[in-house]
């Protein structure tokens, strides 16, 4: 029996809802389950590279545990997800037009496989299961 992919759709800037997605998404990868990550909104932005982990993170009661606690980081989460399992994400064509990016030169290096419009990842989203974060 064939697993049905999860579709992530990643739109909230907080912390710990960054952490949640990179979470689930990276579990659901390397337990052989097909992930693709679309992320959109105030989410792409602690994504611009060069950001440190204190710059790029904000909000949310769990955030400064996240950061006292030595928590792995969210990006890095994102990163052997990619890695090890079947896991693809997608930057939001919008936000990247609004804010005059490119995924190559202003997003976290090798982790994004390119930019996808809402309505495409929604229609690719019917043959799975969806959850925003």
């Amino acid at each position: 029996m064939s697993t049905k992919p999860l579709y992530v759709m990643l739109c909230s800037g907080e912390h710990e809802k960054i952490q949640l997605a990179a979470m689930v998404a990276s579990v659901a990868a390397v337990s052989d389950r097909p992930v693709e990550v679309f992320v959109t909104m105030n989410a792409l932005l602690p994504f611009e590279r060069g950001k440190t982990p204190q710059e790029r993170y904000q909000g949310g009661h769990f955030h400064d545990l996240f950061v006292t606690k030595n928590v792995p980081d969210a990006i890095e989460l994102f990163s052997q997800g990619k890695m090890l399992g079947d896991m693809k994400m997608w930057a939001c064509s919008l936000v990247l037009d609004l804010k005059h990016w490119e995924c190559d030169t202003h997003l976290s290096e090798g982790l994004f496989d390119g930019p996808m419009g809402l309505a495409k990842f929604l229609a690719d989203a019917e043959s799975g299961e969806l959850i925003t974060i």
